[in-house]
């Protein structure tokens, strides 16, 4: 924590505080605050509180919490930038550092809590501009807590009777699906506990994968059932449904995140976007979790 009354180092020759002077001020209008400035007296040069700062240089800093909480509203990017009053490139550029920023701030989280003993997992089928170009996203859920614990998005060839259209007018797409789930896996590997008791669906991948990294763990396979109306999809038409804290993930990814909605036109132009969206959405709905299960703790109920 950085205090007023302490001088910060120097961001380019790392100068501690007291090589560092103070060099007035400047108005910040973005945010209508008073930016101390400081002067180097090892290299001379002059910079701000905010010049080390990953907002360094933004314009619009107040849209960043509005924009964020819209992100994981199943609001567009499009209609975000609308009810904003900024352009879409704005929205464009922001979405990339706030997810950023969601990573780093969620993944700190994540690794200071206890490791996790039952997990849950499977794979979300998405595009990327068409149906010929899916995407698939592999997600990893605290089944006790329903938190995400991770994540991985992967190209995937199409399937069924477009397989032959997306050859045709895209060429051979390649499966990156496998590459991407040991990568996953290897890293959430130190936020499960080794002995944890994995549940997933029957997918040919998921039993060679869990052995590989945890071999002491437990695998149960539950066979797939049909999908209902209710959850876009996601949730199944059974009374009684095992995996019910992923599926119940997947659809609420597909019904706050715009791009991920069934039958929609907003559709994802780009990986790399669907992966910070998702981050932005991971670390709010991971937050308000957080303090759902804070509520209704014995401690919080006792006072």
């Amino acid at each position: 924590m950085v205090y007023k009354d302490m001088n910060p180092e120097c961001p380019r020759c790392r100068a501690n505080g007291n090589e560092v002077a103070r060099h007035g001020s400047y108005y910040r209008r973005c945010d209508a605050r008073a930016i101390d400035r400081f002067r180097c007296k090892a290299c001379r040069s002059t910079f701000s509180r905010a010049t080390d700062t990953a907002a360094f240089r933004q314009k619009k800093r107040r849209i960043n919490q509005p924009l964020m909480a819209l992100l994981s509203a199943c609001v567009s990017m499009r209609r975000a930038a609308l009810l904003l009053n900024v352009s879409r490139s704005t929205v464009s550029r922001r979405l990339a550092y706030l997810g950023e920023q969601a990573r780093l701030q969620e993944e700190r989280v994540l690794d200071r809590e206890a490791p996790v003993r039952q997990v849950q997992l499977d794979d979300l089928i998405t595009l990327e501009h068409t149906k010929c170009k899916p995407l698939s996203v592999c997600v990893v859920v605290d089944s006790q807590r329903r938190l995400i614990q991770g994540f991985g998005v992967a190209r995937i060839p199409a399937s069924g009777n477009l397989a032959a259209i997306s050859r045709k007018k895209y060429g051979k797409r390649p499966d990156e699906s496998r590459k991407m789930r040991e990568e996953l896996f290897a890293e959430v590997q130190h936020r499960i506990h080794a002995e944890a008791c994995f549940s997933t669906d029957g997918h040919d991948q998921y039993t060679t994968l869990i052995k590989r990294h945890f071999p002491e763990s437990s695998h149960t396979v539950h066979p797939s059932k049909r999908g209902c109306v209710t959850g876009q999809g996601e949730l199944k038409k059974v009374g009684f449904d095992p995996l019910f804290s992923i599926n119940h993930t997947l659809a609420m990814l597909r019904a706050n995140i715009n791009r991920l909605v069934r039958r929609t036109w907003c559709t994802t132009k780009k990986p790399e976007a669907l992966v910070h969206h998702l981050w932005i959405y991971v670390a709010t709905h991971n937050r308000m979790i957080r303090q759902k299960l804070t509520r209704q703790s014995p401690a919080t109920e006792g006072r």
